[in-house]
C-alpha cells in the first residue's frame, strides 16, 4: 500500500494530475485529504474534529472502524506532502458529478463547524477549493447556512469573511473568488500555485511532519 500511496502522490502532483483514469481507492484518499486539510489548516486537530472527520469518512465511504482510520492515515500523509490542493481538486471535478461535489463541500463545512466555531482559514480554504470544484457560490453559502444551523449556531450570523448575509452573497457569484483580502484567489487558471498563506505551516506556525 505504501508504494501504491507514493506512486498516487507523484502523479497527483505531476503536469496533469487528471490525466491517468484514478480508482476509486485514489479518490477516496483526495477527498479524504481535503477533508484533512480543512481540519488542521488552524493548527488544532483536536477530538471533536477528529470524531467528525472519522464517522463522516465511515458514513460516506461506507467503512468500518479499522478502515476508517487507515483512510485517514493515508489522507493525512497525502496532504502533508502536497504542495498545493490542486492535484487533489483537479481528479475529484474529473470523476464527481455536481451533486457529489456539493456533498463534499457539506463534509467540508462539517469539519470546520465540528469544534463549534468557523476560524477564517477554515472558511478561506473551503472557499478555494469550492471554486476548484466548479461548486457555485449561492450552493457554498446555502451548505454553510444549513450546516451552521445543524451545529446550533446562529445559520445568519456571516462567517469570518462576512461573504452572506440573510444567505445572499454580499458580492455575487461575480466576486466569489476573492478571497480576504480582495483578491483573485486564481481559479483553475492558477490553482495549481501554492496556496501562498492558506496552507498550515505558512500562517499559523503549524509544524509539517
Amino acid at each position: 500500500m505504501f508504494d501504491s500511496l507514493r506512486q498516487f502522490l507523484e502523479e497527483i502532483t505531476g503536469p496533469d494530475p487528471a490525466e491517468r483514469d484514478f480508482g476509486a481507492e485514489e479518490l477516496r484518499i483526495a477527498a479524504a485529504a481535503l477533508l484533512v486539510h480543512v481540519a488542521e489548516i488552524d493548527g488544532f486537530f483536536g477530538p471533536p474534529e477528529r470524531r467528525a472527520l472519522l464517522l463522516l469518512l465511515q458514513q460516506r465511504f461506507d467503512l468500518d472502524a479499522d478502515a476508517a482510520h487507515k483512510l485517514l492515515a493515508d489522507a493525512q500523509k497525502s496532504d502533508h506532502e502536497a504542495v498545493d490542493l490542486y492535484g487533489f481538486t483537479s481528479i475529484l471535478q474529473q470523476k464527481m458529478d455536481i451533486a457529489e461535489r456539493r456533498r463534499l463541500v457539506e463534509m467540508m463545512w462539517t469539519i470546520a463547524y465540528a469544534d463549534g466555531e468557523l476560524q477564517e482559514f477554515e472558511e478561506n480554504v473551503i472557499w478555494r477549493v469550492s471554486e476548484l470544484l466548479s461548486v457555485p457560490a449561492r450552493d457554498r453559502i446555502a451548505l454553510r447556512r444549513k450546516i451552521r444551523g445543524e451545529s446550533g449556531c446562529d445559520p445568519d450570523k456571516p462567517g469570518p469573511w462576512g461573504q452572506d448575509s440573510g444567505g445572499q452573497d454580499s458580492g455575487g457569484e461575480d466576486s466569489a473568488g476573492e478571497d480576504s483580502g480582495g483578491q483573485d484567489s486564481g481559479g483553475e487558471g492558477s490553482a495549481g500555485e501554492d496556496l501562498g498563506g492558506a496552507r498550515t505551516g505558512d500562517e499559523t506556525g503549524k509544524a509539517r511532519p
